[in-house]
This record gives structure tokens, C-alpha cells and sequence, in this order.
């Protein structure tokens, strides 16, 4: 097996599911909910969602709306792409959608990703699916799309349209969506980074998306898109609905690293790593706002087990299983749940999640190649490369 091979294998031709088998599982799926409850699924995945109207008029009119994703295949894959996204993935497809996953491999090269070496960034995309399938991702609503296929399959319709995005925007502007990269308006950037936002925000489009589900730090290139609808007339607009990003586990760390190892748990974290990272984790008594831990609690831990269970001495209160985050908060706040609690029982509670992935990993001999092959990748590019990742 040559793991740099972007398609073609069983993986991922299991992984892309566009049959009609598929479209009539979706809008089964869809026919046993209400819209109301549809919209509030969907709705639940957001921080912020523009907008809403929008979204309840495109579940009444569409029977299995398009959402985009997409991601850089970059190395590491910390717990928030791996778990997080597996989470509203499954929630989309519960509430009727078709899900694209944009495999941004010529994105990542743009970007210097692993060096900008094409065959790297594409072994490491194949890895990243092989995480999501092994975490249980529900990919019978998925299509996962190779960007370096897709645009040179239809590159007369894809560039035209990267080029007009391009005419009806301004260096400023462009330069605003820098963060989507990982970049500050402040970095060096190469003519190709610049080029970057036009290509994202054209993807929205060649995509046919109708929903776009990114996180937060990817904002400002949706709005662009919409922008862009403004400027070519166009009515139905991309509705954007961005997730939370999960902070680091030090004090202050507004996002996840993947250069600062200790920010975050890694999908291919051992049990021992997981649990020294969280009794390092910044987790200050009685103190919610701005706390790592009970963040990793509200978005992964809850999600994925509905309940969170603490085990605790008698003397200590004894144990106690909590059915939502806001009766936590509540016993939190008031002292009665302490960091020495919630530590040890966050930590058994991804080391379960991650479990299946790390069995997956370490039994299915395709698996451990790309992901030995990947470790390999990583040592040589942290050796050799001084330039920042986005997290």
C-alpha cells in the first residue's frame, strides 16, 4: 500500500458515500423529526449562526441541504478536530444533511504545510479520515472531496470563480481573513497565502454548499462569501454556522497548538499522556469562565456520554453522576465539586473515547502504516521547520 495516494483505496472509497441508497437513508433520518427539532440540532452545533431565519427557511425548502467542512491535513490532529467534529458531523447527518469534507491538500501546500510536500499532506489527509472512521463518524452522509481532484477535474468552472472573488475584493480585505490560515495580519505571508482566502471563500460555492459548518476562527472568509453574494446578486446566501473553539490547557490559551504538544490532547495520545495533560491543565477552584477542563466536560464530554461521572471519596462528597453541564456549574461555583475531582474523571472519560481509536490504530495493519508514517513525518518536519501550524 502506498499511503500517499489521495483516492482510490478501499478506505476511501468506502469513506465517500454519494449513492441514492444513501440520499434515501438521509432523508429517512430526516422524515422521523420534526423541523423544529432538525433546526435545533443543527442550531446546537453553533456559537454563532448566520442566520437563523435562514436556516429554518432552508430546512423547509431543501430536503437534505449540503454543509461544507474542510480541513488542511497539517500532522497532528488534536482531540477538537478528531472528537469535536465527529460530534456535529453525526449531528448533520442526524438532521438530514449531506456532509462535504473539502480535503484542502493544495490549501495545505499554499500554505507550507509538511513542508509543502503534496505526497506528505496527502498520506496525513488519509490519516485524518482513518482517526474519524475509528471514532465512530457517521459516514454514510459523508463525501469526503480531495480539493487537488476536485479543481482539476472542473478547473474552468473553479478558477473563473476564484478570479472574480478575487476582482471584487481589495488586498485589505483579503489580508482581514489571514486567520483562517493560522496567520496574523501582522506575519510575513508569500503571494500564495494571500491567494488563499479567494480559493476558500470560491470552495463555498463550487461546493454548492448551503450551510457552512467551520469553527469560529474561520469566520471572516464565510462572511466573504456572503460578501461576495451581495456583489453578484445572489439571493440565497452560504449560512454560516461556525463552532466554539476549545481552548489550550494553559492559562490564557485562547485555542488548541498543534506546535505546543502540552495544549491539547492529541488523537494518538497514550493513556499516561492523557491524564499528565489534564493534571497539568490550568483549573482553578470555583472558577468556570476561561477554564480548559470544564470546557473539554461541556463540548466533548457530555456530547459523547450525556452524562459525566465523578468518584470521589465519602469524606469527599462520595460520587456523583451529573446529567448536565449546568448542574456541574452549579456544584463547581459553590466549592462542592473541586479541580482534584473533575481532573481524574475527565481524564477517564477521553481516555474511553480515545480507547477504540488507539485499538484501531494498533489492530488494522493499514491503519498503523499511515500512522507510523505519519509519526515519521512529524519528527522530520518539527526538525526542520520553523513556521507556525494552525491549531
Amino acid at each position: 500500500m502506498d499511503p500517499s495516494q489521495p483516492s482510490g483505496s478501499s478506505a476511501d472509497a468506502s469513506a465517500s458515500s454519494s449513492s441514492s441508497s444513501a440520499v434515501e437513508n438521509l432523508a429517512a433520518g430526516m422524515a422521523a423529526m420534526s423541523l423544529q427539532d432538525r433546526f435545533e440540532l443543527l442550531r446546537g452545533i453553533g456559537e454563532e449562526c448566520i442566520q437563523e431565519d435562514e436556516l429554518m427557511n432552508l430546512l423547509q425548502k431543501k430536503p437534505v441541504p449540503i454543509c461544507y467542512d474542510g480541513f488542511e491535513p497539517s500532522g497532528r490532529m488534536h482531540i477538537a478536530q478528531g472528537i469535536v467534529k465527529t460530534i456535529n458531523v453525526n449531528k448533520m447527518v442526524r438532521a438530514g444533511c449531506k456532509v462535504k469534507i473539502w480535503i484542502a491538500d493544495w490549501f495545505a501546500q499554499l500554505n507550507n504545510k509538511m513542508g509543502g510536500d503534496i505526497k506528505k499532506i496527502q498520506t496525513v489527509g488519509r490519516y485524518m479520515i482513518e482517526i474519524w472512521r475509528a471514532a465512530g463518524m457517521n459516514l454514510d452522509g459523508v463525501e469526503f472531496l480531495w480539493s487537488s481532484e476536485e479543481i482539476n477535474k472542473r478547473a474552468n468552472e473553479y478558477w473563473p470563480l476564484v478570479m472574480d472573488i478575487a476582482r471584487k475584493n481589495n488586498v485589505k480585505r483579503i489580508m482581514r481573513c489571514c486567520q483562517i490560515m493560522g496567520r496574523n495580519d501582522s506575519d510575513e505571508l508569500t503571494a500564495a497565502q494571500i491567494f488563499y482566502p479567494c480559493m476558500q471563500c470560491a470552495d463555498i460555492f463550487f461546493l454548492k454548499a448551503d450551510i457552512c459548518q467551520l469553527g469560529m476562527d474561520q469566520r471572516k472568509v464565510n462572511m466573504l462569501a456572503r460578501e461576495y453574494c451581495d456583489d453578484i446578486k445572489r439571493r440565497n446566501k452560504p449560512i454560516i454556522l461556525s463552532h466554539h473553539m476549545l481552548p489550550g490547557f494553559k492559562e490564557g490559551q485562547e485555542k488548541m497548538s498543534k506546535s505546543d504538544p502540552s495544549s491539547a490532547i492529541f488523537m494518538e495520545d497514550d493513556e499516561a499522556q492523557v491524564n499528565l495533560k489534564i493534571k497539568q491543565a490550568f483549573c482553578p477552584p470555583n472558577i468556570v469562565d476561561g477554564n480548559p477542563c470544564l470546557e473539554y466536560i461541556k463540548y466533548i464530554v457530555f456530547p459523547w456520554f450525556e452524562t459525566f461521572e465523578v468518584v470521589r471519596k465519602e469524606e469527599n462528597g462520595g460520587n456523583k453522576t451529573f446529567a448536565n453541564m449546568n448542574e456541574l456549574i452549579a456544584d463547581y461555583e459553590s466549592g462542592a465539586l473541586h479541580p482534584a475531582d473533575v481532573k481524574p474523571a475527565l481524564a477517564k472519560a477521553i481516555n474511553q473515547i480515545l480507547q477504540p481509536i488507539r485499538d484501531h490504530f494498533k489492530n488494522n495493519s493499514e491503519a498503523k502504516v499511515l500512522l507510523n508514517t505519519v509519526k515519521n513525518y512529524k519528527v522530520k518536519t518539527e526538525d526542520t521547520s520553523s513556521r507556525p501550524q494552525a491549531s
